[in-house]
């Protein structure tokens, strides 16, 4: 009786932990934004940033239009809600940072632009498609990373991603 219960526990135990991974661990987004020209332009991205359940805190650094937004544990946002809610309060990405689990990077939506050994408990990586960098860098992206043959593709369900560190 006792073997039953010590599998049962370890069989229970590697299936807790193989459903927690499944989740997409994105820890902090950090949006710069362009076409913001006051405090009220900033205030209507916070408040839309802050509509997401998901999201714990939003810091906003009105010098640079950034906006770090801290999210809740184990959600599974994907980069295409933060531009969203962006070009809903009428502005525009213009570098889109991400701090999140390496094995967030491991789901299919991610494609890896670079090849860095990613070490740690968390890793940084840049989104580098249209929509996501200002239109001037995505010229210059698009010749960088001819390369790729997604990357020309500009599907909208697909992340071509930047390892930072």
């Amino acid at each position: 009786m006792k073997k039953i219960n010590k599998t049962y526990l370890i069989v229970a135990s590697i299936v807790l932990m193989f459903s927690i991974k499944g989740n997409a661990q994105i820890v902090k987004a950090e949006i710069r934004a362009t076409g913001l020209t006051c405090s009220m332009c900033s205030n209507a991205i916070n408040k839309q940033l802050k509509t997401l359940p998901e999201v714990v805190n939003v810091e906003t650094d009105l010098n640079t239009n950034t906006f770090t937004v801290t999210l809740t544990e184990g959600n599974n946002l994907s980069p295409k809600v933060f531009k969203e809610k962006v070009e809903k309060a009428g502005f525009f990405i213009g570098t889109l940072v991400i701090t999140a689990k390496p094995e967030t990077i491991t789901k299919s939506p991610y494609i890896l632009v670079n090849d860095i050994a990613t070490n740690g408990t968390e890793i940084q990586f840049q989104v580098v498609d249209k929509g996501y960098v200002t239109e001037k860098e995505f010229k210059k992206l698009s010749k960088s990373y001819k390369n790729v043959e997604t990357y020309a593709a500009i599907n909208e369900d697909d992340f071509h991603i930047k390892i930072l560190n």
